[in-house]
């Protein structure tokens, strides 16, 4: 499981790549920035906290918009593969499954559950996971799963 400190350190070091070096070079002054990367750490302790031990609808709200800020784009969110055994890939899946799809191919639920593209067959098989109609996985059923597991 994710420690907190792991997701912590991933959080500041994505805002900081993302959005504090970008704003550096754009100011041509790192002291300007200083500050806002102090805060962003401060920041993080709370996202981090709220996303590991809040109520469902917090973690939700945090996860969101976290990830409408560090991942922005028109289409939506589809992280690579091995995001979901990062820190906040662990974290996303097991607090939301995945926050914009209705449903995840085998390998990407594979990676969220820690196992491989077999072990997710094997899973459906035995209606340990639910199949979506139009293939896949259900990420729901994944989030129940690695729920499950955090709570044994």
């Amino acid at each position: 499981m994710t420690s907190a400190a792991e997701l912590r350190d991933q959080l500041v070091g994505l805002v900081d790549i993302r959005c504090m070096d970008p704003l550096e070079i754009l100011l041509q002054d790192a002291s300007s920035v200083a500050a806002l990367r102090a805060r962003i750490r401060t920041e993080a302790e709370v996202w981090t906290r709220e996303m590991l031990t809040a109520d469902d609808d917090t973690a939700l709200g945090v996860i969101m918009r976290v990830v409408a800020a560090l991942f922005p784009g028109d289409e939506p969110f589809d992280p690579p593969v091995d995001w979901w055994r990062t820190p906040m890939g662990q974290v996303t899946a097991r607090r939301v499954g995945h926050p914009t799809a209705v449903r995840v191919s085998y390998p990407v639920a594979g990676a969220m559950l820690g196992i491989s593209k077999q072990g997710v067959h094997d899973l459906i098989s035995r209606g340990k996971l639910a199949r979506h109609p139009d293939g896949g996985v259900v990420p729901a059923s994944i989030r129940d799963r690695l729920r499950q597991q955090h709570h044994v």
